[in-house]
């Protein structure tokens, strides 16, 4: 009895840590003032809603919780955190979802409400006497728990891959790096749910480390969260809005497909443009060229055309027409061109401030468009002196 009685003591232990935990990550998120505006209108809800399931996961720990004395309380408390992780999985992926793109609301609201019932019945089930209607709405609880996730990982798999394509696209940096948490925080949640159907199945005593692993994960996700909404770069420029939001930037990238569809297409549009304008782009593109403002990153397209005198479009058309490759292709070699020069002439200086120096944001883009268009890495670019690995 008395080993028990220390098991349940760790259980609820366990579960007034994660009582405490949810509640102060769900009031801090609530406090956090983000700057009202369109920009960051999608964050804000992302923000509140997480709050909101931190809030709620609260109240089901505390419930759990209060039921300590209740007979099995190993298995209550294992089904207890199955509803927790079941509601949360699907609040916390719309919620990641709904800032990479404007989510369903009804379709999120309609999948809370399915999952509230069933989660109902399924703690209902809890007092009934052991035999095959329990197992059945146990077996089919579970099984509804892997479609949902399984729906939500396809679902936010597309989502990520289309604001990548928004970044790039808009942004014409190697911006997407941006991103990797919000993927890297979506596996982690996703397997983090999942791993409570492998705990159910373990031993008693286990589910406090469950509960405990839990914590921890909320913490994590909700350290890069802040961090994210901290970024007041991302709150300001295009890419907060261009990115995360708006119509526009859909536009764009079907006007830049139609743009692709070939050389034919191209030359048509040609005649859209006179000599003396396609000089004009030439002659400022040279002077931006010698002023080495090629080395500027964090610009979007519409910045770099602007300081060109035309625009994004014309500035595009250019490139194809003219140079025969598009303008951020040109920009990365103009980069690693500029790194090269770097790395010979400054032989004690570190390839991270040479990459900063040419224009890359990123050291690992570095590293890879070099390695890309030179065939080495940097260092052996410099330990060759530039002799035997020309380009």
């Amino acid at each position: 009895m008395s080993g028990l009685a220390g098991m349940v003591f760790n259980v609820e232990l366990s579960l007034i840590i994660a009582i405490v935990t949810s509640f102060i990550l769900a009031f801090l998120l609530f406090l956090i003032n983000v700057p009202n505006s369109e920009h960051s209108r999608k964050l804000i809800k992302a923000k509140n809603t997480i709050a909101m399931c931190f809030f709620i996961s609260s109240i089901l720990f505390f419930v759990c919780y209060t039921y300590s004395g209740v007979e099995n309380y190993e298995v209550f408390s294992s089904l207890m955190m199955f509803v927790v992780t079941a509601i949360s999985s699907a609040i916390l992926s719309f919620s990641l979802m709904n800032l990479l793109e404007e989510g369903d609301n009804d379709k999120f609201f309609l999948n809370i409400a399915v999952i509230t019932i069933c989660s109902c019945i399924l703690m209902r089930s809890f007092w009934m006497e052991s035999g095959l209607l329990r197992t059945v709405i146990l077996v089919a609880a579970v099984v509804f728990f892997i479609i949902n996730c399984v729906i939500h990982i396809v679902i936010f798999h597309r989502t990520y891959l289309r604001s990548v394509q928004m970044i790039e696209q808009y942004y014409d940096e190697e911006e997407n790096n941006k991103m990797k948490w919000i993927r890297f925080c979506y596996i982690m949640m996703m397997l983090t749910e999942m791993f409570v159907l492998v705990y159910m199945l373990l031993p008693r005593g286990f589910m406090k480390v469950y509960t405990l692993w839990y914590v921890l994960f909320m913490v994590y996700f909700s350290a890069h969260f802040i961090s994210f909404l901290g970024s007041n770069k991302l709150l300001l420029d295009a890419f907060a809005y261009k990115t995360l939001s708006g119509q526009e930037i859909i536009e764009r990238i079907q006007r830049r497909k139609m743009m692709k569809k070939g050389a034919k297409d191209a030359r048509h549009l040609d005649t859209q443009l006179t000599e003396q304008e396609m000089c004009r782009i030439e002659h400022a593109l040279e002077k931006w060229v010698k002023e080495k403002r090629y080395r500027e990153y964090d610009k979007t397209r519409e910045q770099i055309a602007k300081e060109l005198n035309t625009t994004k479009e014309m500035l595009h058309l250019f490139f194809v027409t003219r140079m025969s490759v598009d303008f951020k292709t040109w920009r990365t070699r103009m980069r690693i061109e500029e790194a090269k020069a770097l790395l010979l002439e400054n032989p004690e200086m570190s390839t991270n401030i040479v990459a900063e120096l040419s224009g890359f944001s990123d050291r690992s883009n570095f590293h890879r468009q070099f390695t890309k268009i030179v065939g080495c890495s940097p260092k052996q670019w410099r330990a060759s002196a530039g002799k035997n690995l020309q380009s």
